[in-house]
C-alpha cells in the first residue's frame, strides 16, 4: 500500500516514517510540509493511503481532505482532540492523537489494510435483492448475503461503500449510508454521524462524544448528538 505523509511540522513527518519502516506492505512515498504540494503529487501518481495533518498553515487538512478521491484513505493526525468528530465527518478512516503511539498507530494501518483491500475487489453498484421482516440479502463480492438485522452491530460509510459490521464478518456494498439506514428498522439503529448507523441494542457504554460497541469506539457527530440523546438514550437506553 502506497502511502504519503502531509504535515508542517518536520518531527511529526519523521515519528510517521520510523513507524511505517516498521510495518512490511507500507510504502511511504512522499512526505510534504504542505497540501498544496501534496495535491499536485498526487495528480501524477496513485496514492492509497494520506498520514493527514488538521491543522496547517494556507490549505488545512479538513478543506483538503474534501478534494481526496474516493480512492484514497485518509488517517488523520492531529495534536487536537476536538478535531476528531470533525474528522471522521469527512469519511476519514481514522485519527491519531499527536505523539502518536506504537500500538495506536498498528491499529489504525491494520483497518487501512483490511479496508484497502476491499475497496480494491471487484464490488458492482449494488442495492438491497431482498427483504424480509428481520433480514435483508446485499450483493457483495458477486454474492448474494443474507444479513440478519440482529447481527449488525454498525454499519460505516466508506466513500461509496458500507461496511456492514457483525460479531464475525465485514461485509461491504456499494451504496450510501442514508439508503442503507431506510432499509433497517427504524427503532434499533441509528444514525450518529455522517458515517456511522448504530444498533443501539449493542450499546455497551457511551459517553458525550462516543459509543462504544464490544472492542468498536465508534464517534457522535456533532448534527446528530441532540438526536441520538433526545430519542434513544433517553428513551430508549436509560429508560428501560
Amino acid at each position: 500500500m502506497k502511502a504519503i505523509i502531509i504535515d508542517d511540522e518536520p518531527l511529526a513527518r519523521q515519528a510517521i516514517l520510523l513507524l511505517a519502516a516498521e510495518v512490511a506492505n507500507l510504502e511511504i512515498v512522499g512526505d510534504f510540509s504542505n497540501a498544496l504540494t501534496a495535491g499536485k503529487y498526487m495528480q501524477e501518481e496513485k496514492v492509497d493511503l494520506i498520514f493527514l495533518d488538521i491543522q496547517m498553515p494556507g490549505l488545512n487538512g479538513i478543506e483538503f481532505a474534501k478534494t481526496v478521491p474516493k480512492h484514497t484513505l485518509i488517517i488523520f493526525t492531529t495534536a487536537y482532540p476536538e478535531y476528531a468528530l470533525e474528522g471522521f465527518e469527512l469519511d476519514a478512516l481514522d485519527y491519531l492523537m499527536k505523539p502518536v503511539k506504537e500500538e495506536r498507530f498498528q491499529k489504525a494501518l491494520n483497518k487501512a489494510f483490511a479496508y484497502n483491500k476491499l475497496l480494491e475487489s471487484e464490488i458492482p453498484t449494488s442495492e438491497i435483492q431482498h427483504k424480509g421482516d428481520d433480514y435483508f440479502f446485499v450483493k457483495s463480492e458477486r454474492r448474494f448475503i443474507k444479513v440478519q438485522f440482529k447481527d449488525i452491530l454498525f454499519i460505516e460509510g466508506l466513500k461509496d461503500y458500507v461496511v456492514m459490521q457483525t460479531e464475525d464478518q465485514r461485509v461491504i456494498t456499494a451504496m450510501n449510508v442514508k439508503t442503507i439506514h431506510e432499509q433497517l428498522p427504524q427503532h434499533i439503529f441509528v444514525r450518529i454521524s455522517k458515517s456511522y448507523v448504530i444498533n443501539v441494542n449493542e450499546i455497551t457504554s457511551f459517553d458525550n462524544n462516543t459509543v462504544l460497541i464490544r472492542k468498536f469506539e465508534i464517534p457522535i457527530g456533532n448534527s446528530y448528538r441532540s438526536y441520538f440523546f433526545d430519542n434513544f438514550v433517553v428513551k430508549k437506553i436509560l429508560g428501560r
